[in-house]
């Protein structure tokens, strides 16, 4: 079954329409649950990982949170759960950049108009304060459109990342529902062998990376990583021999791994081969 993903916008009822999405296909719609796990894994409160993502980080805040780990895990969150059968809608956390390019995932945005978002805004969580609710819209899109550029150099309101845009200004939540289950039907987006295969290469090469993060020895290292059919081939410049077989292991150590090609070149040879 295609996997849905939509960005969050305040006040769009984006939310009501995944709902809808997923209780008719008799699925889950996962979306803050993923910060449980990345705080986790970054040893930090849910709360601080919260902050961090909506801009609402303070100065301490931001400099205790190390944005390349938050990104590799976040991608390794995202392929978990994409990989699994009871989700049907992934709202937020990137994933709608993380992935775009595997073919039976569904981009959907939900809009509306801005002044619109406000007052539906106002009207749920009860308040007359205009500005207040103006200033959090601000900040979560700020927030989400630094984190976009930094990570996928992309602007995420650009409607060439969907496949199909929804202006609930127009479109009651039912029938925005109905465009997406209709979208789903379409034989474009249907789960292939090669499809599959795509997404459970992208997903090892995330869990690669998050394996490698996790490990003090190689936490710090830059290195690629491309997977083809569950081979993983590693390339880069590594300190030593005894780092490179430590990559190697903890690479082939990662579920779906079938087998690793390591290209790692060590500062000694790289040096060797500049000198000469």
């Amino acid at each position: 079954m295609p996997l849905i993903t939509m960005p969050r916008e305040m006040g769009s009822l984006g939310k009501d329409v995944a709902a809808v999405v997923a209780q008719q296909l008799g699925k889950d719609v996962v979306h803050h649950e993923i910060a449980d796990q990345l705080a986790n894994k970054m040893r930090l409160r849910k709360s601080h990982v919260m902050r961090f993502l909506e801009g609402k980080a303070g100065m301490w805040e931001k400099m205790t949170t190390d944005q390349t780990s938050l990104s590799i895990y976040t991608a390794d969150e995202i392929f978990r759960i994409a990989s699994g059968s009871g989700t049907a809608v992934i709202r937020g956390w990137g994933a709608t950049h993380l992935l775009g390019t595997v073919p039976h995932v569904v981009r959907i945005r939900v809009c509306a108009p801005y002044e619109l978002r406000v007052k539906r805004m106002m009207d749920r969580i009860g308040t007359a304060d205009q500005a207040f609710v103006e200033k959090e819209i601000r900040m979560s899109e700020e927030a989400h459109g630094a984190i976009t550029r930094r990570h996928f150099d992309v602007n995420w309101k650009d409607t060439e990342h969907y496949d199909l845009v929804l202006n609930t200004e127009r479109l009651s939540i039912e029938e925005c529902a109905d465009e997406v289950l209709n979208l789903l039907k379409t034989p474009r987006f249907s789960e292939t062998d090669q499809s599959l295969q795509k997404l459970r290469d992208m997903g090892i090469t995330a869990h690669v990376r998050a394996a490698l993060r996790h490990d003090t020895r190689t936490a710090k290292l830059d290195i690629t990583i491309e997977v083809n059919n569950g081979c993983a081939t590693l390339s880069g410049i590594v300190n030593s021999d005894e780092e490179s077989t430590v990559i190697s292991e903890l690479t082939a150590s990662v579920s779906g791994v079938g087998s690793v090609v390591n290209n790692l070149k060590t500062t000694a040879r790289a040096h060797r081969r500049f000198d000469s």
